[in-house]
């Protein structure tokens, strides 16, 4: 069924004449402005996902634009063609060089060099099967015009005999005309004669290339913001506080803008090693203007303490005999850098001995595995934080082109740490090295490059390997690093690598951390990630902004390891322990093409499904990672923390924690915080308003039971109906019946009122209130009532974070078949005779759920094939031993009933699915298909058609890539395998055969 030349022109009528007409809205004419998710990078890369050609003629292009759009260009099957210029010096030789690299993936680039007029177009053409789409603006191909600058830039869509397909072809041919193929004699011969642009003038503090002038630095936006609430916690008196500030966002400065805005006599900045020490000296400097005469060194045989900033290592400073040669009261302000080392007995010896008006702790990574608690050291005071991501957004780290490459495979086995020395260093191995460098590296900046390997045998081969061969014609220079090397060792071999006489520095873990070197561009990781911790340490280490540094490429070798999944957690800093938002971090960043400013982040197919399987086969919420996760928030907090608190510090998602043991309450008593436990009567509530509400789906539960609880009195149908309004929630009497029965229970099946005891509201048209046993419980028990309005505040918190409330289901969120029996106002839950659809006549709704790939031990009966035509179309099939004839069919068919289409890719991912919107039915069909026993069963298939289409990373997540095995799959489970009983619920894979329905 062809019908795509339909869609463009019912799409095209749609945009420019009549936004009435039905169309797919798959070419449909669109502003693209960088406005959100609609980006200029998002449209480009769903475009090449749909074209067989394309030619880009534009101004400028930069380097990082190329990296970002590697991966995409790399899986792209068909011709490309760039078409760019001199104009103006803008591209740069390393441009050229980049966009030369590009000739290996089969994409022609071509210079227009007719000297007579200025190049100046933005247009990306791209040549479809059955049309043509251009996208034409004010976009060039660089990062900021993809992905964040404000543009205009207008997609339409033609097919062949339109007259502006034979206008953008003509004009492609004129450039063509006058335009030559780029070489590389070319760009030496441009690399001679090049002048580049005159620099912009920098904000504050960076040095103008060539000129020596150094302007006064100020504080950034986040700075400032830090400063201020430092200033606040002075304010009221405390003499203490913590500031968590990534690797890379500038410690020291802030710390140096701090100590001018306080302006005390005597400074001690105390630091674990003297080069570091030189580095803070410098930076001081710089903010301070100071002078020889200002700086005071406290390190190995120099204790000049009668200068008024005192710079000094923990080592030369920390001893008790040392520090009782100076009065305790001596410095008005001490900072001390990388705090998270303050476990150390010389760092609590320095901490706890002075007396100065002021401490301030700095460090990028306060969490520890030695259960130490760097919080309590400065009393709780943490006025900011500046976390990675965070950081990337507002500009503060060069951003990075990440890239998940699948690691060498030997005979059918993928390598591994634990692989034999000969397979890690192989010959084929380290050609699939070299030539990922090529594909994915620096062309036209030097390479400046971090190697972590899995073991110190394996990094002093390889660099031996690597030092015999070659990239992009140049003569490889590698040194290895390890634990075994003095510091002044590695201090000299940076320095090689920073002068550009070394290309990479080949080590194990020695550069984790505490170790500054700017220039670096490329970091290769050779190894396992263990710990998403260190993984963000390794790539923190290339973040740091330098003169000429645009951006850090990170190649990652993935193999088939079980704990992948720790990848996307720390690429996206998501510590939730929920699955389905590590998948939707994954899925959002193939789909808008860039994360945390303009940083990318790209697999391999064969990767991203490893990582993916990853996921789906991990326990994330095990009962020892939550417990982590709950030591980690203590001791950030000083306290046990509260479920709001997760929230509010975006760490564990509070749904997964409180749903560990049934509520939160019994979790604590688990984990031996209290030792009181709630009654039967307290339990069964808390259980009730946890599983149910918790998850903020629908805010309407949680609006009455927090105003129950705020005013303690009664409200009535109408009084409900004023609060749901005031909140900006639907009111009608569905929903207002549908609340009365899941408040009296009646809407859950039997198993859940067991489970879930009496009901805890009295409800009648005229009087809504607590019941009399509910009530005294919540004035009998402070801690129940702390712990239902724990439940409460943080269900909405969620609710207003991640719902709109003026709508029952969100595209794109996943609900499972009760959230939808719920959110769709059914009279029960009627998950248990749902399966595959149901046509629900009480709420005048159908719901349709669509496994994608289906288990391998699937019945013939029920393996159903339904398959998508297109992002805004599914051909489905109904139920087996249906015709046309049978009355649920009609209702369908005929449109009779709203139509909610739900879909996931396998039963690997829970009982979840993606909701994907509404449809219409259209095309219905009765046909056979094969049964069990060789029978041949009736049934009706149809076209489903969306009302808006599927983002295309979804569409690409559910449709391609291979179905999880049944032995692979995991539904997330919070218990330990001890800790397993017969009451566990899991809702198993559902067929269409069996239902029942209504007609």
């Amino acid at each position: 069924m062809d019908l795509v030349p339909d869609h463009i022109r019912h799409d095209t009528s749609f945009g420019f004449l009549d936004k009435s007409v039905a169309a797919e809205k798959l070419f449909n004419p669109m502003l693209v402005s960088n406005f959100e998710s609609n980006t200029m990078y998002k449209t480009i890369l769903e475009e090449l996902r749909r074209s067989k050609s394309f030619t880009f003629s534009v101004a400028f292009v930069s380097p990082d634009a190329i990296a970002s759009l590697k991966q995409p260009l790399i899986e792209f099957p068909g011709r490309g063609r760039i078409i760019t210029s001199t104009y103006l010096g803008f591209n740069s030789p390393e441009s050229f060089r980049e966009l030369a690299n590009l000739r290996d993936l089969g994409i022609e680039v071509l210079v227009y060099e007719n000297g007579r007029q200025g190049f100046h177009p933005k247009g990306f053409i791209f040549e479809q099967e059955h049309g043509t789409t251009a996208i034409v603006g004010s976009s060039n191909l660089t990062s900021l015009a993809l992905k964040r600058n404000h543009e205009w830039n207008l997609r339409f869509s033609a097919l062949p005999g339109g007259d502006i397909v034979e206008q953008l072809s003509e004009a492609i041919d004129v450039q063509l005309s006058s335009s030559t193929i780029l070489t590389d004699a070319w760009i030496r011969r441009y690399e001679e004669q090049y002048v580049p642009p005159k620099p912009t003038r920098p904000l504050s503090g960076v040095p103008v290339p060539g000129t020596g002038e150094l302007f006064q630095i100020r504080a950034n936006a986040m700075q400032a913001e830090a400063l201020e609430e430092i200033a606040k916690v002075r304010r009221s008196g405390e003499k203490k506080a913590l500031v968590v500030s990534a690797t890379g966002t500038g410690k020291t400065i802030l710390a140096a803008l701090d100590v001018k805005a306080v302006d005390p006599k005597r400074v001690l900045f105390v630091v674990h090693r003297e080069q570091i020490l030189d580095r803070a000296i410098e930076e001081f400097s710089k903010v301070l203007n100071l002078t020889i005469a200002d700086i005071g060194k406290f390190v190995g045989a120099r204790k000049e303490l009668d200068r008024r900033f005192v710079f000094a290592t923990v080592q030369s400073l920390g001893t008790l005999d040392k520090l009782g040669q100076i009065p305790r009261d001596y410095f008005d302000y001490i900072l001390v850098d990388e705090v998270h080392r303050a476990g150390a007995t010389m760092h609590q010896n320095i901490i706890g001995y002075f007396e100065p008006d002021f401490m301030l702790g700095i460090t990028a990574t306060p969490e520890r595995t030695d259960d130490f608690n760097v919080y309590s050291l400065f009393d709780y005071n943490v006025p900011y934080e500046i976390r990675l991501q965070k950081a990337l957004e507002e500009d503060m780290l060069a951003p990075f082109h990440y890239y998940g490459v699948t690691d060498f495979e030997i005979d059918g086995e993928v390598v591994s740490d634990a692989s034999k020395l000969s397979t890690l260093i192989a010959p084929d191995r380290v050609d699939h090295l070299l030539k990922a460098i090529e594909t994915y590296g620096h062309v036209g900046d030097k390479v400046r490059g971090l190697m972590f390997c899995s073991r110190k045998d394996e990094a002093i081969e390889l660099s031996s390997l690597l030092n015999q061969r070659q990239v992009h014609g140049r003569q490889l220079r590698t040194r290895t690093l390890t634990g075994d090397d003095s510091v002044p060792v590695r201090e000299a071999v940076v320095r090689q690598l920073e002068s550009g006489e070394l290309d990479y520095i080949i080590t194990v873990d020695v550069f984790n951390e505490g170790i500054d070197i700017r220039t670096v561009n490329q970091v290769v990781m050779l190894r396992q990630t263990q710990s998403s911790i260190i993984f963000t340490q390794q790539l923190g280490r290339g973040l740091r902004k330098a003169v000429g540094k645009s951006h850090l490429i990170v190649i990652d070798f993935i193999g088939n390891y079980a704990n992948n999944f720790l990848v996307p957690i720390a690429l996206f800093g998501d510590s939730s322990l929920n699955k389905d938002s590590i998948r939707k971090k994954m899925i959002e960043a193939q789909d808008v093409g860039a994360v945390s400013g303009l940083s990318s982040i790209n697999f391999d197919a064969i990767a991203k499904e490893r990582i993916f399987r990853s996921i789906a086969t991990t326990r994330l919420d095990s009962l020892k990672n939550l417990k982590q996760s709950f030591r980690d928030l203590h001791t950030r907090l000083g306290r046990p923390p509260r479920l709001i608190d997760y929230a509010r510090f975006d760490v564990v998602d509070p749904v997964v924690i409180a749903g560990a043991k049934g509520n939160y309450w019994d979790l604590l008593n688990k984990f031996k915080v209290v030792d009181e436990v709630p009654n039967p009567a307290e339990d069964q509530a808390l259980t009730f308003i946890s599983s149910e509400f918790l998850n903020g789906k629908r805010p309407h539960e949680l609006l009455l039971l927090q105003h129950l609880l705020d005013t303690r009195s009664s409200t009535s149908e109408i009084g409900l109906r004023h609060l749901l309004e005031s909140a900006g929630a639907s009111s009608d009497q569905a929903t207002i019946t549908s609340l009365e029965r899941v408040f009296n229970l009646e809407f859950f099946t039997e198993g859940d009122q067991k489970k879930y005891g009496s009901p805890i509201l009295e409800w009648s048209q005229e009087r809504i209130s607590f019941t009399s046993e509910f009530a005294s419980e919540l004035d009998e028990s402070p801690m129940f009532t702390e712990h239902v309005k724990d439940v409460v505040d943080t269900g909405l918190f969620l609710s207003r974070h991640r719902y709109r409330w003026d709508k029952q289901l969100e595209v794109g969120k996943k609900y499972s078949r009760k959230d939808v029996c719920r959110l769709l106002n059914w009279q029960s839950d009627q998950k248990g005779t749902m399966y595959g659809y149901k046509v629900d006549v009480y709420s005048n709704s159908c719901p349709i759920f669509v496994t994608y790939h289906k288990d391998d031990e699937v019945s013939a009966s029920t393996s159903y094939e339904d398959s998508f035509l297109s992002e805004s179309t599914l051909r489905w099939f109904t139920r087996s031993k249906r015709t046309l004839q049978s009355k649920e069919v009609q209702a369908i068919v005929g449109n009779h009933v709203p139509l909610y289409l739900f879909a996931k890719k396998d039963d690997a991912e829970g009982t979840d699915f993606y909701y994907l919107g509404q449809a219409t039915s259209s095309n219905p069909e009765q046909t056979k298909m094969p049964g069990d026993g060789g029978r041949s069963l009736d049934v009706v298939t149809m076209d489903l058609s969306l009302v808006s289409p599927i983002e295309l990373a979804l569409y690409d997540y559910l449709t391609t890539g291979p179905a999880l095995s049944s032995e692979t799959q995991d539904p997330q489970s919070t218990l330990e395998p001890e800790d397993e009983t017969p009451n566990m619920q899991c809702e198993q894979f559902m067929d269409k055969e069996s239902a029942t329905t209504l007609f």
